[in-house]
């Protein structure tokens, strides 16, 4: 018997209706089907979503959120039992391995062709970007001058020593930027950027991106490397008052080009509706409903800039155009590099 821990109820629907496709109206057969989804985010706004895509269909959902690495495991140890039939992860290397894992079977789908740009997709329909995630650098405008850094080569200038804070290595971010750097600088000049921000760090690496947007608002840092989505979170007031006039301090830099991370979702090797479990990547990286999974979390929808407040606030960038499957490609000689050239 397959179980599953969590099962989404119609009820309580807050979501805005969204259009109905006639490829998405319920069919006697869909409403008797059941999709597990396997998913490492963790946002209310998502549920609605899903309950919205049931509404539409009859497939109704039953959810697992738990990180990453831990729904990898577990889809592993499952095999070919296991009750997920999408499963959803953030940052490309997390995507690129559950593919060398066999976790995701290939899927055909014009839709996400034409909805999901190329570098944004695995290019055998393994998996699929829903939203877009830009790592950028932020600052204390009071410490550092913001027009200062027009690239991320700069953050190793030697005039931000003592002022420059980063995340450790173990962080999938840090390492997706730095496999970018490889891939569009090459390595020689990625390990003397690596050593250069190294000697510009005067503090411990921090574990997370949230403390690090807290300090450069204190002004304990001077610039640091993070998810924008970490500091809208915090301007939008979801973690408290004092969170929000520390973020306020911050100023977000959009480096030309800018690096772009993502989260993405395949079918699994395991799903038992693949067809349905398509159908539900479909509507999450719809311009409806994919606005809406981006905004969940402060995210870019995969095309623009979302209608929100404070992503308009913070203006346009150019995307640097490197693949996903590149950035999960690269994620070994990444973590080589970052350990032998000073990332801590």
């Amino acid at each position: 018997m397959r179980l599953f821990p969590c099962v989404l109820a119609l009820s309580g629907l807050t979501a805005t209706a969204l259009t109905l496709s006639p490829s998405l109206r319920p069919l006697q057969a869909q409403q008797n089907i059941t999709l597990g989804v396997y998913s490492g985010r963790h946002y209310n706004t998502d549920k609605e979503l899903y309950k919205e895509f049931t509404k539409q269909t009859g497939i109704k959902i039953k959810l697992l959120e738990a990180k990453d690495k831990v729904l990898l495991k577990r889809l592993k140890e499952e095999g070919a039992n296991s009750p997920a039939d999408v499963l959803v992860l953030a940052d490309a290397a997390r995507l690129v391995k559950a593919t060398s894992m066999g976790l995701y079977q290939s899927s055909s789908s014009a839709k996400l062709n034409q909805l999901v740009p190329d570098n944004l997709r695995d290019p055998n329909g393994k998996w699929y970007a829903l939203t877009r995630r830009a790592r950028v650098p932020i600052v204390n405008a009071d410490l550092v001058n913001p027009a200062s850094i027009k690239t991320y080569a700069d953050l190793a200038d030697p005039k931000l020593k003592g002022k420059l804070c980063l995340r450790n290595r173990k962080s999938p971010y840090n390492q997706s930027l730095v496999a970018d750097q490889i891939i569009l600088r090459g390595e020689a000049a990625t390990a003397q950027w690596i050593q250069g921000m190294a000697a510009n760090v005067s503090q411990k690496f921090f574990p997370k991106d949230t403390p690090q947007v807290q300090a450069v608002g204190k002004g304990t840092c001077g610039v640091a490397v993070v998810n924008t989505y970490y500091v809208g979170r915090m301007l939008d007031g979801r973690k408290g008052e004092e969170n929000k006039a520390l973020a306020e301090n911050v100023t977000v830099v959009f480096p030309q080009p800018t690096h772009i991370n993502i989260s993405g979702a395949g079918v699994t090797a395991s799903s038992d509706h693949p067809k349905a479990a398509l159908k539900l990547i479909e509507f999450l990286a719809s311009p409806d409903a994919g606005k809406g999974y981006a905004a969940a979390n402060l995210e870019y929808p995969l095309k623009g800039y979302g209608g929100n407040r404070i992503l308009n606030a913070w203006g346009t960038f150019k995307a640097d155009g490197v693949s996903a499957e590149q950035l999960g490609a690269k994620n070994k000689q990444a973590k080589a590099l970052m350990k032998a050239n000073g990332w801590k």
